[in-house]
């Protein structure tokens, strides 16, 4: 009986029997296109676990009978990398196919540099990371660089039925009555990452007895037991945490309550309070601003209750506060005015403060005419006056313009205009 996982042996031979990555091997995609011209260059896939990187890997090379050497980064010395090109310049070009290649370190690296540009070495470099974040410049810009997406849920039964029905290297030799729910949860509950469905699924074949028939019974059932998850999965220091922490600032932004609770609970399952945290604070002063002012206070006073109960109750006051944000009407004025303002000054628009306006709080002042026209709002009619504040080159700059969204920035819109309409 073969001992390999069974998502090993399911691995294609062929970008013709890759599930998924159509955006890749597609018709006319890159990938397809270099195997097509038997041109294969040294590439990088990047995507989350459980996605097929280094099965597509293997699978390009196959496609062009292409010898080929599997090490990880990580793992595998110097030595190992050595014995590879020795291999290579003996028999021809060789494909590498380096797991967790971000970890390459700078004597690899070093090392491995001129046998990928004169091609003795087509490196396929397959990581979780994101590589314009974590892969070495040097590494990078000789090689392409592909992102490997998450299989949808059809994709994920498409394999599974694929490995239910194939004699050589997967179920076939069982006769399996799987019920709708259980493939279902399967797909669903492994959140794209293929290996994780396949595993459950072999584990399920593996632990449930034959019956009567010799027949395997898979329900929902042993599906949940042997997938031992839900369906969220995502890892609190890789791309995919920051991808959430993204889209739940940015589903609060639109004011989509439902996608702001979802990856709420997505975050609060990673159990990052310090993220959710910061983004409740700046989506409260960013997005929301003027239009609700009390809405920053109020989050800063959520987060504090729920560092004060921590997990599971923090989530109380964290929801109760992200329907607020989510709901709440959204105005970015005030931090624009100032962008705005900084642009300015940061381009050498800033001029010299007005006489008027200067300190005149020391001996000899007046003679220097600081603060002598100065005009004190308090000693006019509703508190104002209208003198110049801006310097003289920049006296005109318009930086503030008022949302009317939510009651409080209405309330500044109209005094604001009732101001510009006195200074004309």
């Amino acid at each position: 009986m073969n001992q390999q996982p069974l998502a090993f042996r399911m691995r294609p031979t062929h970008i013709n029997d890759i599930i998924g990555q159509e955006h890749l091997v597609g018709e006319g995609k890159m990938i397809r296109r270099m195997v097509e011209a038997d041109r294969l260059a040294s590439m990088i896939l990047f995507g989350p676990p459980g996605t097929g990187k280094t099965s597509l890997a293997m699978a390009i090379a196959k496609t062009l009978n292409l010898r080929v050497k599997t090490l990880n980064a990580v793992v595998d010395k110097k030595r190992d990398m050595e014995i590879a090109v020795e291999e290579a310049k003996m028999s021809g070009q060789l494909v590498l196919i380096l797991d967790e290649v971000h970890r390459l370190d700078k004597g690899k690296q070093d090392f491995l540099l001129p046998h990928i540009e004169s091609n003795l070495i087509t490196l396929i470099g397959c990581t979780t990371s994101n590589p314009y974040h974590s892969i070495n410049p040097a590494i990078r810009s000789r090689c392409h660089l592909f992102e490997v997406e998450r299989l949808g849920i059809d994709e994920v039964k498409e394999s599974l039925y694929r490995s239910m029905n194939d004699e050589v290297n997967g179920l076939g030799s069982y006769t399996i009555d799987i019920s709708d729910e259980a493939i279902d949860h399967f797909a669903h509950s492994a959140n794209g990452d293929l290996r994780a469905a396949l595993n459950g699924l072999e584990l399920a074949v593996f632990s449930t007895p034959v019956n009567e028939e010799n027949t395997v019974v898979i329900d929902l059932d042993t599906a949940e037991q042997c997938m031992q998850k839900k369906s969220f999965s995502h890892d609190k220091d890789g791309d995919a945490h920051y991808d959430v922490l993204s889209a739940f600032q940015k589903s609060i932004r639109g004011s989509d309550v439902h996608a702001s609770l979802h990856y709420l609970g997505r975050l609060i399952e990673a159990g990052d309070l310090d993220s959710i945290a910061r983004r409740m604070i700046v989506v409260a002063y960013e997005d929301i601003g003027l239009a609700n002012p009390q809405a920053g206070p109020r989050a800063i006073a959520a987060v504090e209750a729920a560092e004060r109960l921590g997990f599971p109750e923090a989530r109380i006051p964290l929801s109760n506060a992200i329907v607020e944000l989510a709901l709440s009407p959204k105005s970015n004025s005030a931090y624009k005015a100032l962008d705005a303002a900084l642009h300015d000054i940061r381009n050498g628009k800033s001029g010299d403060v007005p006489k008027h306006l200067k300190d005149a709080h020391y001996k000899g002042a007046e003679k220097l005419g600081r603060g002598v026209e100065y005009k004190y709002p308090h000693n006019y009619e509703n508190g104002w006056v209208n003198q110049q504040y801006l310097p003289d080159s920049i006296k005109d700059a318009i930086y503030y313009s008022p949302k009317k969204t939510g009651k409080f920035e209405k309330g500044l819109s109209q005094v604001y205009e009732s101001i510009e309409n006195r200074r004309k």
